[in-house]
């Protein structure tokens, strides 16, 4: 077994009276794509936000390759974060900036480069992602929602990480838009090597994207094969994977 990416170890996020989070382990390993699901106020998005080091636990630890993201400082951080992208629900593109000046923000705050290089490495990152280069030279606003993801993920990829991090990557879009997604996340993460961790409520993304599925329930998480999870027997797991949408999911 190879050595994890990522070691979640005792997790506990707490919110006043509210236990989100109760003694969470989780392992990340190379070249995986783990997929994060559960119910609404099950704390998903507080476990990303953990494992990026931008929320810490009131107990626990996230070792990220080796290193504890929980008890760093803001340069020590700054430093990890060229290590892994995200893109986050929305896209959380800055909307008065160009789709090329998104992706060019996080290679000028590491890398000082050329305006040739810099274009040059745009429009790469522009090609990966399945985007027109004319793309670039517009707004956030004047892209579909497809697009939109697209770009986000190429900022995501703009630094050459070896981690990703998905929030809900195919959330609002149709069902073509979102199996074409699936497959360019898969076709990136092969051919890139990546390791990628997402979250997401898609039952067609985990089926086509996933090799291991990790449920927030009760405060916990159960960690599996997607077969593993689907012969799991907590009643919110059953639901989930074999109600009426997850037999459409698997037609």
């Amino acid at each position: 077994m190879p050595q994890p990416v990522i070691s979640v170890r005792g997790v506990v996020n707490r919110f006043g009276r509210q236990v989100v989070h109760d003694g969470v382990d989780l392992d990340v390993f190379p070249g995986e794509v783990l997929g994060i699901v559960g119910g609404s106020g099950s704390g998903k998005s507080v476990l990303l936000r953990t494992m990026l080091g931008l929320h810490r636990p009131n107990e626990g630890c996230v070792m990220l390759e080796g290193k504890d993201v929980t008890r760093m400082s803001d340069a020590e951080l700054l430093a990890v974060k060229r290590r892994y992208g995200v893109t986050f629900q929305h896209g959380a593109l800055f909307t008065a900036l160009t789709v090329a000046e998104n992706i060019q923000l996080p290679i000028r705050e590491y890398f000082e480069m050329s305006p040739t290089a810099l274009e040059a490495l745009t429009e790469l990152r522009l090609r990966m992602v399945g985007l027109p280069l004319d793309a670039g030279a517009k707004l956030p606003s004047q892209l579909s929602g497809g697009m939109v993801k697209r770009a986000a993920l190429a900022r995501a990829l703009a630094l050459d990480p070896a981690l990703l991090f998905l929030d809900e990557p195919t959330a609002g879009l149709d069902p073509i838009s979102a199996a074409e997604f699936d497959e360019l996340i898969s076709y990136l993460q092969r051919g890139l090597k990546l390791t990628v961790v997402m979250i997401t409520h898609d039952l067609d993304t985990i089926l086509a994207t996933c090799d291991r599925v990790a449920v927030l329930v009760d405060r916990k998480i159960v960690v599996d094969t997607l077969h593993g999870i689907m012969e799991h027997g907590h009643p919110w797991i059953r639901e989930y994977f074999h109600g009426p949408r997850a037999r459409a999911a698997r037609g």
